[in-house]
């Protein structure tokens, strides 16, 4: 489930809606995605256009994408050309020679740059930075407590 923080965050920004249009239940269908998961939670009610921009980095709104691009196939040209197993999926265009990635089958979230981060993350030397979608959304919109010792 989404943390009450997302939720809020996305209504102050005007983000959060609650009708669900069927056109992206089914573009979440076609990923495989559990739709009472907390990613398909945020991509069904939380849409600002095309993508989200925070923390210097655009990060897709998916059901949109999917609507209105070629998603799918770019998708699996990522999955094959990095070598990622088909579970992760891309949450945005991999510029700057790095990106975000879902675990379609874990919710985990994992940031990989080419070079060293890739090959650690793929050899099992390294693993994904958030355990689940909600605290991806909370770290990447701000949302989290940064504490100090």
């Amino acid at each position: 489930m989404l943390s009450t923080k997302v939720i809020e965050h996305c209504r102050v920004k005007g983000w959060w809606h609650e009708d669900v249009p069927a056109e992206y239940e089914e573009a979440l269908r076609k990923l495989d995605i559990d739709l009472n998961s907390d990613f398909a939670q945020f991509y069904l009610h939380a849409e600002d256009g095309p993508t989200f921009y925070s923390r210097h980095q655009e990060l897709y709104q998916i059901c949109w994408v999917i609507e209105n691009t070629v998603y799918l196939q770019d998708m699996h040209i990522s999955q094959l050309t990095l070598g990622l197993p088909e579970a992760y999926i891309p949450l945005d265009s991999f510029e700057g020679e790095g990106g975000f990635f879902y675990n379609r089958q874990t919710g985990e979230v994992v940031l990989v740059e080419l070079g060293e981060s890739i090959e650690r993350f793929l050899n099992g030397e390294s693993k994904p930075q958030w355990a689940d979608f909600n605290a991806f959304l909370e770290w990447y919109f701000g949302l989290t407590e940064v504490t100090t010792l």
